[in-house]
């Protein structure tokens, strides 16, 4: 996921230089929005998988919104420092979620942190990079962005999405840390969780590693000479705000009745349209598969499970099967098959003599 889905934006950075005006500007508004709707969409999310699909599509926007800046170095290196957290991200879930005999809704985990220590510690602090936390990967690379995009030419709208989304990605992370690291247990009271997986857990503390450190190790060797940033202090400030403000209101929202089954069918009208991403699987995805699949229906159920099948295969099957139940009957020399046989010739004698 953290590869192989950036490909596409690691192609953009290689080409940048072709990108004009005009592009940019198209570029920067679908990135920004897509950052904005996989962050709400996320919000709204149970499936542990699908928030951080959904995580990793509001960090290929962030991605993009900077390069169509022009910032192609720094969208790389976002594009790095989320590729090596978000993999530490996946594996923690990957684990947490085969410990849980597969089961990835979040309403069924928690208070992990008991069960699953090393884990939870790794999971944790990934999070905390994804949301910017001071001096992990995450933040060398998401505050500088922000930091540049406060100082560049842009207009209010995408100023708000770039600040709004942030605090969006900061309140999902802790939405997910409240389900699933504290809280109450919600599976089996006969449980099968541990953190004996040595082949996960090495590979898991080593990415820790990585996350904490390597944010200024690629700042050192990207940007050999320092970012100058000039802000007054409220701009400079505002990330580490919109960061806290998400946390407290990720964190109060998890734990409101909102989310309560009574409660959140109140809201479903609000939760189905934000969770279903502003209804793009029907534009996209049901319009355009519909009449395929209901005309490949209509196909087999006619073809390969109608009369198609009876004159064909099936039915030739079925006559050959008759045929030589039928032969193998005749050659198993019964005596009856003698006797109606001789009854047979004397009536056929008896028939001929007549005429």
């Amino acid at each position: 996921s953290s590869t192989l889905v950036t490909a596409g934006v690691y192609l953009l950075i290689r080409f940048n230089m072709i990108l004009n005006e005009n592009l940019c500007l198209f570029l920067l508004l679908i990135s920004s929005l897509t950052m904005f709707m996989a962050g709400l969409g996320a919000n709204f999310e149970f499936d542990l998988k699908k928030i951080i699909a959904l995580s990793t599509l509001s960090q290929l926007g962030l991605m993009m919104s900077i390069l169509s800046m022009g910032n192609y170095k720094l969208a790389f290196f976002h594009l790095l420092t989320h590729a090596l957290f978000k993999a530490l991200l996946f594996m923690c879930a990957g684990a947490i979620i085969h410990n849980l005999k597969d089961t990835q809704d979040i309403r069924f985990m928690g208070n992990l942190m008991v069960h699953m220590p090393l884990t939870c510690i790794c999971m944790n602090i990934s999070n905390l990079a994804l949301c910017g936390m001071p001096f992990l990967a995450g933040f060398y690379s998401k505050d500088l962005i922000l930091e540049v995009v406060s100082m560049d030419f842009v207009n209010i709208f995408i100023f708000l999405l770039f600040f709004t989304s942030t605090g969006l990605t900061v309140c999902y992370s802790f939405r997910l840390c409240y389900y699933t690291i504290t809280g109450d247990f919600n599976f089996y009271s006969l449980h099968s969780l541990n953190d004996e997986g040595w082949v996960m857990l090495k590979s898991m503390l080593l990415m820790l590693m990585f996350v904490i450190f390597s944010g200024s190790m690629l700042m050192w060797l990207i940007f050999p000479t320092p970012v100058m940033i000039c802000l007054p202090i409220g701009l400079k400030m505002l990330a580490l705000f919109v960061s806290i403000i998400g946390a407290w209101l990720g964190y109060e929202m998890a734990k409101f009745s909102v989310s309560w089954v009574s409660n959140s069918l109140k809201f479903y009208n609000y939760s189905f349209f934000f969770g279903f991403m502003w209804f793009m699987p029907n534009i996209s995805t049901f319009s355009m598969n519909y009449m395929p699949l209901m005309m490949s229906f209509n196909l087999f159920k006619s073809f390969d499970q109608g009369w198609n099948e009876y004159f064909g295969g099936q039915g030739m099957y079925k006559s050959m099967k008759i045929n030589s139940v039928f032969m193998q009957f005749l050659q198993n020399n019964n005596m009856k098959i003698y006797l109606v046989l001789i009854i047979l010739w004397v009536i056929m004698l008896f028939l001929i003599s007549l005429i």
